[in-house]
């Protein structure tokens, strides 16, 4: 499976480092160096990358500012490379490239794939690459939210079935309730709309507007309104084409036509032109005499009839009534209509709709709490056997007496769902709340692992709790700071074997001083001081062959040359090599 991996570090000008680079292995890599050497600078400069406070005081004296530069290669479709595509910032070849700066003034600046951006989202991002263990910066699985997320992968089937089958019946009862509050917040809102939408209803169908009327009448009213005129013209148009009885010395254009025709006619077999001409003429004859006639027909028929202008004009205000409500003309009122029938018939339907609601709540929230008590039985079967698991883990991680127990619980809620006689509260995930509790000695009450365990005890539970978690939890990077505090021996070596066991499945960083640990780890980095107490580019070394023997045969009795710190250390690594 591609995961993603933190694969360097530049650091400049933090802390004790000048300027240094930090080439971390896709497995396990194992942080060494003496004493103030620098060794929890890149604890310091990862937080930095992931959105950490910037404290000025990080700032190398004499230096403007403190640079801490990551290159993560992140998968495509992760959710971290989703995220940092939103905020505008690229990949290169399939890496993240992360900037962080601490001016010695105290601003902070981030940048996110060559791309500024605020600090905000490089925390954002945390949750979905690095998990840090340490004793002042705890992450991961120390939020509640992530350890029910993270029993529920170790659980699997057991809890992946119903959570489905729940999560389903949770969202459509998110939207039947949601309609049932609509509809009963706004109950009189609704009743005020559909008591407008029956008068506009009730009004439109008194005055039963049929669609285009509002033009035929206008038009209508047009004509009648100049009812005289128009007749005048147009039987003065009538005697102009066809003569006046009441004149017959009077010239009229049908005479005057019919008089060229009939002079043409006698000549034009002479000339083919003209006989076109003559043609054309009596045509024109035709036409004058058929425009006469529907002029005669037009001035007999037409009424002036103010009985009839006054119903038109009557009928034409009733109209305006409307348009000026329901729509800018008739056509648009008959479609507000038919929109508010529909409209209406939803409301009026509202007191079905209320009690069909109800009844799917009600069905709904019983079958929640039924497979809520499933998940619920599951999460607490599984729970138990994790938590064997861990113990079990601390045992070995010189914790002996310690005992880490899950507890699944719920919240009384009147507003929640019934299960077993209790009202409890629910959400998308069911109705539990997982917390995970250390007692780290017999006697001791358990409580939450943030609180129940010192700060090389912490990392010690996170590690057997991501060692049990190993391969369901999504952070892909660990780093783990003292989680060796207090130990040594065989419990060290235990933890070194822990750590290589959870490299399998992630990428694991150790800042350790035993060398135990450091022995199993598929890098390890030297972090060294020069003469003038800083660390510079060459003061971050990857160790091999030889220097790694010599680093451990230091670790081992403070001497680099004892044969018998060398033996050791070549045991120490062989042991590693064979146990992997």
């Amino acid at each position: 499976m591609v995961r993603s991996v933190l694969e360097e570090m530049r650091i400049r000008s933090l802390g004790v480092i000048d300027d240094a680079v930090v080439e971390l292995s896709p497995g396990f890599t194992a942080v060494t160096g003496e004493t103030g050497a620098g060794k929890t600078m890149v604890v310091t400069s990862l937080g930095l990358l992931l959105g950490g406070r910037a404290d000025p005081a990080l700032v190398r004296i004499g230096a403007k500012s403190a640079v801490v530069e990551g290159r993560v290669t992140v998968p495509a479709g992760a959710a971290a490379a989703l995220r940092a595509e939103e905020a505008g910032a690229e990949l290169d070849d399939g890496a993240l490239l992360i900037s962080r700066t601490v001016s010695a003034e105290g601003r902070s600046r981030a940048h996110l794939g060559g791309r500024s951006v605020p600090v905000g989202l490089l925390a954002e991002l945390a949750d979905d690459l690095v998990a840090v263990h340490g004793q002042s910066d705890q992450q991961g699985l120390l939020k509640p939210a992530r350890q029910r997320g993270a029993l529920d992968r170790y659980a699997g089937d057991a809890v992946a079935g119903p959570l489905d089958k729940y999560t389903a019946a949770y969202r459509r009862l998110r939207a039947v309730s949601a309609e049932l509050d609509e509809i009963t917040t706004r109950a009189r809102e609704r009743a005020q709309e559909a008591d407008m939408l029956r008068f506009g209803l009730d009004e439109i169908a008194a005055v039963e507007p049929r669609t285009g009327e509002d033009v035929e009448l206008a038009a209508e009213a047009e004509r009648l309104g100049h009812a005289e005129a128009l007749a005048s013209a147009a039987t003065a148009a009538h005697a102009a084409l066809a003569g006046n009885p009441e004149d017959p010395e009077g010239v009229d254009a049908s005479t005057l036509v019919a008089g060229a025709h009939r002079v043409l006619e006698t000549v034009r077999s002479h000339d083919s032109a003209l006989a076109a001409l003559a043609e054309r003429i009596g045509e024109v004859g035709i036409l004058l005499a058929d425009v006469a006639g529907e002029l005669a027909g037009y001035a007999d028929d037409l009424d002036a009839d103010p009985l009839r202008l006054a119903a038109v004009e009557e009928r034409r205000a009733a109209l305006t009534q409307l348009t000026r409500k329901y729509g800018e003309d008739v056509g648009a009122v008959l479609a507000w209509a038919e929109a508010g029938a529909a409209r209406l018939a939803e409301l009026e339907g509202d007191d079905d709709r209320l009690e069909d609601l109800t009844a799917e709540r009600d069905a709904l929230r019983t079958e929640l709490a039924g497979l809520a008590r499933e998940l619920t039985e599951a999460r607490a079967e599984t729970a138990a056997r994790f938590a064997a698991a861990v113990t079990e883990e601390l045992a070995s991680l010189a914790m002996p007496h310690a005992r880490v127990t899950i507890d699944v619980r719920q919240t009384d809620d009147p507003e929640g769902v019934e299960i077993d006689g209790r009202t409890v509260a629910y959400g998308p995930s069911g109705v539990d709340e997982v917390e995970l509790l250390l007692a780290p000695h017999p006697g001791a009450p358990p409580r939450p692992i943030a609180k129940g365990a010192s700060g090389g005890e912490l990392s010690r539970v996170m590690l057997a709790v991501e060692v049990v978690f190993a391969g369901t939890d999504p952070v892909p990077t660990y780093l783990f700071d003292e989680v060796d505090a207090g130990v040594g021996g065989k419990a060290a070596v235990e933890i070194g074997r822990r750590l290589a066991k959870l490299a399998k499945s992630a990428q694991v960083v150790v800042v350790t001083h035993l060398p135990q640990v450091a022995a199993f780890a598929d890098r390890q980095l030297l972090v060294e001081k020069t003469h003038d107490g800083s660390v510079t580019r060459s003061g971050v070394q990857v160790l091999e062959g030889e220097d790694r023997v010599r680093e451990l045969s230091r670790m081992l009795a403070g001497q680099e040359d004892s044969e018998t710190a060398r033996a050791h250390a070549e045991e120490l690594l062989a042991a590693a090599r064979a146990d992997g």
